[in-house]
């Protein structure tokens, strides 16, 4: 896309806070469909963050029950809520979230610091209409696997929000840097100093690390649960990670290196021109296959 394209775009754009009120939407539920890919956005280069085209706002008002089917689409459920939809025991609700058959996609911490993990209910209510999840809803105990995974302690609900939320951030980069971190977002600083052991890129990449959704004062217990949250603790899932963000990284160097202090080089004799290649940057090219992917 050029900067004339981008420069119009904006042009014709709203503000999220203006998308909104065009849509009909509390600010969380469009914050929400964002986040879940439903509502598109372009990015705002004059003032930082994203804006919504008026052709995306015109396509969501044409769709089919807009606005109803719209907030559906983004209506959060807690667990008694959820079990409720579901038609089955809070407890059950919790095993079922707890071995990962269905995922949260935001949490809280409520006043007790105890995790709240909200639930689209558009996505428990397909998972009741699947026939083969009906055992698990109406059998008066889990399958023998199952018990045997709640039994050794279980609870996928942490790593499958991570996964649902590292595709977001994923979704919204614009270079390979952001893509790193991204990555790196979710792995605790010793696995990053390991794969990124000069201080400069190490800087550089903070840069583009974002931090959690929910936040704590730093340092708090708050702070540290939702730390804990969002960092990788499963070795399948922190060896993913890994392996992805070393990949990223040698795209990232090639499209564009990190900074550093300038070296002061004594004069040398000049040395003919290169011609310049022809193409885009191959790091960047890398980095588009690797999102595509």
């Amino acid at each position: 896309m050029t900067s004339s394209t981008v420069t119009q775009l904006q042009r014709n754009a709203y503000t999220p806070s203006r998308a909104a009120r065009e849509l009909g939407l509390r600010r969380s539920e469009f914050d929400l469909a964002v986040h879940l890919g439903q509502i598109r956005t372009v990015p705002d280069e004059g003032g930082g963050g994203r804006r919504v085209t008026r052709s995306e706002v015109d396509r969501l008002r044409a769709t089919s029950g807009f606005p109803e089917a719209l907030r559906q689409r983004v209506r959060l459920v807690g667990t008694t809520e959820g079990a409720e939809a579901m038609g089955i025991s809070a407890g059950r609700f919790t095993r079922l979230a707890r071995l990962g058959l269905f995922s949260p996609v935001r949490f809280y911490l409520n006043r007790y610091r105890a995790v709240v993990w909200l639930y689209l209910a558009d996505e428990l209510e397909e998972f009741t209409r699947v026939q083969d999840n009906t055992p698990l809803l109406t059998a008066r105990r889990m399958p023998e696997g199952l018990r045997d995974m709640l039994d050794e302690g279980v609870d996928l609900r942490a790593r499958n929000w991570r996964g649902r939320h590292r595709g977001f951030l994923l979704r919204l980069a614009e270079d390979p840097w952001e893509s790193a971190g991204a990555l790196a977002a979710f792995l605790d600083p010793v696995q990053i100093a390991e794969l990124v052991p000069d201080p400069y890129e190490r800087s550089h990449l903070h840069r583009f690390r974002p931090g959690p959704p929910a936040h704590g004062a730093q340092g708090s217990p708050a702070a540290h649960l939702i730390e804990n949250i969002m960092t990788a603790d499963d070795p399948a899932e922190i060896a993913w990670l890994r392996a992805e963000l070393t990949g990223v990284l040698q795209d990232a160097r090639r499209f564009r290196p990190a900074p550093r202090p300038a070296v002061r080089q004594a004069p040398s004799a000049p040395s003919p021109e290169e011609p310049a290649p022809h193409g885009p940057p191959r790091g960047l090219l890398g980095w588009l296959r690797r999102r595509s992917a």
